[in-house]
């Protein structure tokens, strides 16, 4: 395994981190400590998780994830081994079933984290993330912003610092990062932990991959300079970047075919490009999946990649994808690929 450091902490992580979004939907408690347990004994000691999850939301399931974790810890004794990620929804529409109201106020961000550190079994959660901005935006697949004349939101990222600070004195949150956002308001979170002295953003988790590279656009300077790490997720593009749909294996329970509403991936020029991806790491002796995922592993702003598998075989080859370092050669004709068909699936 290859290391790192969470971004201005001394924290050591790993480059690979465990994505845990499917426990509770599409793999069991036992499966998820199947996982755990490969991924601790090969290196992997950063866990990512959310109180939403398992993805997509449901309210009969909502939590689960965090409960397998917490179980895990709790049997195996491993918390000390592990850097733990979790995050707070703020929007309405990603609530857990609505249960509180929407946004980052010091009460519901005290909920949700007392709710998730009961579930986790700990005192404290290493790095917590909020999960979308609060305000419209545009994030999942919006090319560009279109601004509501009748949307209220007034600027309260202060606030929000303010009460995440409580939670750092008080032991229970160690760092902050950001879900989901975009560069003004990871420079607004910036501004005032700069100038406020409030707890800084380590980190920021939005999708990154071979058929959306949006994040180079503008946030990819941002984490050069301000030393932001991006914690990419989705790196497959939901499986999408890898053999399993080129070579006739059995796709059926698969999160595009699974759930309609995240095909994202499926649009036509998504389709094209990964023919061309294929095609490439056919040609170079390897699978897409490595290919994919050694891509990201050589990004100078990628602090550590969100790898998610339903099955400890893909989750293996995932892992195992640190050791692979594509050449000069191979990086040129992946922009090349880029080139003609820029960011199909955003």
């Amino acid at each position: 395994m290859k290391y790192t450091t969470l971004p201005n902490t001394k924290i050591k992580i790993s480059k690979i981190c465990l994505g845990t979004m499917t426990w509770g939907e599409q793999n069991t408690e036992s499966e998820g400590y199947q996982q755990m347990d490969y991924a601790l004994d090969a290196g992997v000691n950063f866990f990512d998780t959310a109180e939403l999850y398992p993805i997509p939301k449901n309210p009969k399931t909502q939590g689960a994830t965090e409960i397998y974790i917490g179980n895990w810890f709790k049997k195996t004794g491993n918390r000390d081994k592990v850097v733990l990620a979790s995050k707070v929804a703020g929007p309405p529409e990603f609530n857990p079933h609505e249960i509180r109201e929407g946004g980052f106020g010091k009460c519901a961000i005290e909920d949700a984290l007392n709710t998730s550190l009961k579930r986790l079994q700990t005192d404290y959660i290493d790095l917590y993330q909020l999960h979308w901005p609060d305000r419209p935006s545009n994030y999942f697949g919006k090319r560009g912003f279109q601004a509501k004349t009748d949307n209220q939101w007034e600027d309260n990222i202060r606030q929000t610092l303010e009460s995440l600070k409580d939670f750092v004195d008080q032991g229970k949150i160690r760092h902050i990062g950001l879900s989901n956002d975009v560069p003004w308001s990871v420079m607004r979170f910036l501004e005032e932990s700069k100038y406020q002295g409030l707890p800084r953003i380590a980190t920021v988790q939005n999708p990154y991959n071979l058929l959306n590279r949006t994040y180079e656009a503008g946030l990819a300077e941002i984490s050069l300079r301000e030393n932001v790490g991006l914690l990419p997720y989705s790196p497959l593009a939901f499986g999408r970047l890898s053999d399993k749909f080129l070579n006739g294996q059995d796709i059926s329970q698969s999160r595009i075919n699974l759930y309609p509403e995240m095909r994202r991936y499926n649009k036509e020029n998504a389709l094209k490009a990964t023919q061309r991806y294929y095609a490439l790491a056919k040609d170079n002796n390897m699978s897409l999946a490595t290919m994919s995922l050694a891509f990201l592993h050589q990004q100078d702003f990628v602090c550590s990649t969100i790898i998610g598998a339903t099955q400890l075989g893909q989750l293996k080859e995932n892992i195992a994808s640190i050791d692979t370092v594509l050449d000069e050669g191979i990086i040129n004709q992946i922009n090349k690929i880029h080139e003609s068909i820029p960011n199909p699936a955003p």
